[in-house]
């Protein structure tokens, strides 16, 4: 397909800066005694500083001052892509902007679709830009993987259910398939699609090896905004071969299976924000538009293989943007699990060297309600950093579903 020359309306969603806290191991890691709030807050600092990468001083910082890209009073509304904190997470989040000099008169909302929480934040401010309900907005994600362990989900908040119901309905084993643990639902794509362990671990391997090689090029700075004295990732594995990885036991099918903890995204803890406003404030406001939103789409897929879901929402968004797979410069797929991620690029026919060129989530890490936005910022500063103009961010969604959202870089015409 042709690319198309898309016609700028005043009423397009723009992000004018995007940024993200270090992502570090849970438990082990940087941040692991950090709460929640304030990875969120500082986030949300940052990603309205001019510098977001220098350590600012919270009571130095006026709301009013040059640093500021944007006051902080001009943000109308905020969306917060979240998984694993409690309910009680509504308040402490609305804390955190508060904390990060964001005035009360900004309003503030939660969002929980799975792993594309991030993503869904985005796209929710973005759509509300387009429609006219506001101007300025901020899409984020957050998870303290360390504070709210995934383990102890669903001991903590059980699905609430009438188990006979569901049991007897017209879907119920895709409603029972809900409930498949994740690492299941991994090892149900490497058996349907005979996926070999080898390959999966060669793809581990190489998103170690992308990530190290980025990190060491100084390529993750621009996107990073310092918690506290922390302002590096700490997952990735520079030594990290497919040889030590194949050493690995599986966890989920301990005889037979493909997945193990080296072939599947680590639990981490961190934080992104994105600042969207519509065409017309930005060119009014005389600010570099980073990328235009350019459509979002989500498609349902049966729950037990969950992680098939880019096959689907990646050729659905293309479509929406009217531009065609080869058009694309850079996808970045999450790696919940090599094996869904793996078959995702075969089977979409994907050119590996157009895909995650930093890394993935297997070697940086996969903060549930974070890696969506996550995801966008290093997205964005990779393409503007190599020229290119089409991205793609895409992932799998627990209970069956897939995310896939386009960005365009109008400075680069093809």
């Amino acid at each position: 397909m042709t690319t198309t020359t898309n016609l700028q309306n005043p009423r397009d969603a723009v992000i004018v800066q995007a940024i993200r806290t270090p992502l570090c191991r849970a438990r082990k890691g940087g941040l692991a005694k950090v709460p929640p709030s304030t990875l969120l807050s500082a986030a949300l600092r940052g990603v309205l500083l001019k510098d977001p990468q220098t350590r600012h001083d919270q009571d130095a910082t006026d709301p009013a001052s040059s640093a500021y890209l944007i006051p902080p009073s001009d943000v109308q509304d905020i969306c917060v892509g979240n998984v694993l904190s409690p309910p009680t997470s509504a308040v402490s989040f609305r804390m955190a902007a508060l904390s990060a000099d964001i005035p009360h008169t900004t309003s503030l909302s939660t969002t929980n679709r799975q792993c594309s929480s991030g993503l869904q934040a985005i796209a929710n401010i973005a759509h509300a830009i387009q429609s006219g309900s506001i101007s300025i907005g901020i899409g984020a994600g957050v998870e303290s993987m360390s504070s709210d362990p995934m383990h102890e989900l669903y001991d903590k908040f059980p699905p609430q259910v009438d188990w006979e119901v569901v049991q007897n309905c017209r879907h119920s084993r895709d409603a029972m398939g809900c409930l498949i643990p994740m690492g299941v639902t991994s090892e149900n794509v490497s058996k349907k699609y005979r996926l070999d362990r080898s390959a999966l671990d060669r793809f581990a391997a190489e998103s170690h090896r992308k990530a190290a090689r980025a990190q060491s090029l100084g390529k993750f700075r621009a996107e990073i905004t310092p918690v506290g004295d922390v302002s590096r990732d700490d997952g990735i594995r520079p030594d990290t071969t497919a040889e030590t990885l194949s050493k690995l036991k599986p966890v989920f099918d301990k005889a037979e299976g493909s997945t193990t903890a080296g072939n599947s995204s680590q639990l981490t803890d961190g934080a992104a924000a994105v600042l969207l406003m519509s065409r017309e404030e930005a060119v009014k406001r005389k600010l570099p538009i980073w990328g235009v939103w350019r459509s979002y789409a989500v498609e349902g897929v049966p729950p037990d293989i969950m992680g098939v879901g880019p096959v689907y929402a990646i050729p659905s968004a293309l479509q929406k943007a009217k531009i065609g797979a080869k058009d694309v410069d850079i996808f970045e797929i999450n790696e919940a699990f090599a094996s869904q991620a793996y078959y995702c690029i075969r089977t979409l026919k994907l050119e590996e060297g157009k895909v995650n060129p930093n890394g993935g989530a297997i070697a940086l890490g996969h903060p549930l309600g974070c890696t969506g936005a996550r995801m966008v910022v290093t997205l964005l500063n990779e393409m503007r950093r190599e020229g290119k103009r089409w991205g793609v961010v895409s992932m799998c969604v627990g209970t069956g579903m897939g995310a896939a959202a386009v960005l365009e870089v109008e400075c680069v015409r093809s």
